[in-house]
């Protein structure tokens, strides 16, 4: 049994009628013309839904995939703790036991293998530690019921790896499946830029030419930007940015501009908005990838870095890369890194301009040195 309305929830009752019925609403001739100007304005809603739904089913998708990312890193820390207990200090001697060797080692680990030196055997050319240095690591004492937890944490493991595998087949469905902005045979994508490493994502498809394809920009042009970083935020953000009117606008909705506590014309407190956002959470790790970075962007952000510290610097940074995003994404502009030294005689040029109009504030003007001053 339903409870009776009350007159105030009965008068704004809302009522689904159809569109020929908003003829014998009392709307104005203007307001009803408008509303209906014509099947163009509607085919082009409904493209933007068509869109908006497919940038949906792709975010879906995604953060699936990063949670079952998340349990395989939870499978290994399992794993190594494991080891340590047993005192097989793998670790020591190889970065990650989830590579070639490790897995390698593992596996016959699990299927009964005790012989160090047999175990060692499984390493690959890149690993940079000696096979005795490696059986050294393997001197341990093997307790059954840390044996078991191996063996349990792999299985996991191997379970986690196989969902990813199919998660990213329905990830390359997805995105062969929306609608592209280009087309990849007369409008190439353009080579990657040098350093760029590709081994963070392990997919068995051309992740960076299907998302050139469905925003017509490569993001990975921006340095610090990989096709990881690029993939999260097309995800959360989509590929219309009309929906933010500027880019201070769309900053803003990433949490990525100040929002200092002012009250009575006193600042309380000084700080950006606390918002949970992907996006953001992607330009950030983009911003602090920038540490070392050859490029004008990497000088900006050193420069930062000394000055307000690493926190506010990655946030400045991440506003930065936020700008350069929405302006690929809306107009279809590419990005070209002008180098670390057009930035260096930029910011020395702005120097320059800042302290002479410090000196014709004093009545004062800038000699340049043309001697060395003894």
């Amino acid at each position: 049994m339903s409870l009776p309305l009350s007159n105030h929830e009965v008068a704004f009752q809302q009522r689904q009628i159809g569109c020929g019925s908003l003829r014998q609403l009392p709307i104005k001739r203007g307001y009803r013309k408008g509303a209906f100007a014509g099947r163009a304005d509607l085919s082009v809603d409904r493209c933007d839904r068509c869109s908006q739904l497919a940038v949906r089913v792709l975010r879906g998708y995604l953060r699936q995939r990063e949670n079952l990312v998340a349990a395989a890193a939870t499978c290994i820390q399992h794993m190594q703790k494991a080891l340590t207990e047993m005192n097989i200090q793998l670790a020591n001697v190889i970065s990650d036991i989830s590579g070639t060797t490790g897995l390698a080692i593992l596996y016959d680990i699990v299927r009964g293998e005790r012989d160090p030196y047999k175990l060692a055997m499984h390493k690959h050319s890149r690993i940079r530690a000696s096979r005795q240095e490696i059986a050294r690591s393997l001197q341990g004492t093997w307790r059954q019921e840390l044996l078991f937890v191996l063996e349990q944490s792999l299985d996991l493991y191997q379970t986690y790896q196989q969902k990813i595998q199919t998660c990213d087949e329905r990830i390359d469905g997805q995105l062969r499946n929306m609608e592209p902005k280009i087309d990849p045979v007369s409008e190439p994508i353009p080579e990657p830029r040098r350093g760029k490493d590709w081994r963070g994502h392990q997919s068995g498809f051309d992740l960076r030419g299907q998302l050139y394809r469905i925003t017509g920009v490569d993001l990975t042009r921006i340095d610090g930007i990989e096709v990881q970083n690029a993939q999260t935020i097309i995800s959360e953000v989509g590929v219309d940015m009309s929906r933010w009117k500027t880019e201070k606008h769309f900053a803003s909705w990433l949490g990525l501009c100040p929002d200092n506590r002012i009250s009575g014309g006193k600042v309380l407190k000084r700080g950006t908005r606390h918002v949970v956002n992907r996006a953001s959470t992607a330009l950030r790790l983009a911003a602090s990838a920038l540490l070392r970075s050859q490029s004008a962007l990497g000088a900006k952000f050193r420069r930062l870095r000394s000055k307000l510290g690493a926190p506010k610097a990655i946030t400045a940074m991440a506003h930065t890369l936020a700008r350069l995003v929405y302006r690929m994404l809306k107009f279809g502009h590419d990005y070209v890194d002008r180098g670390i030294d057009f930035y260096e005689a930029k910011y020395q040029h702005q120097q320059l301009q800042r302290i002479r109009k410090q000196a014709a504030a004093l009545h004062m003007q800038l000699i340049p040195l043309t001697g060395v001053v003894s």
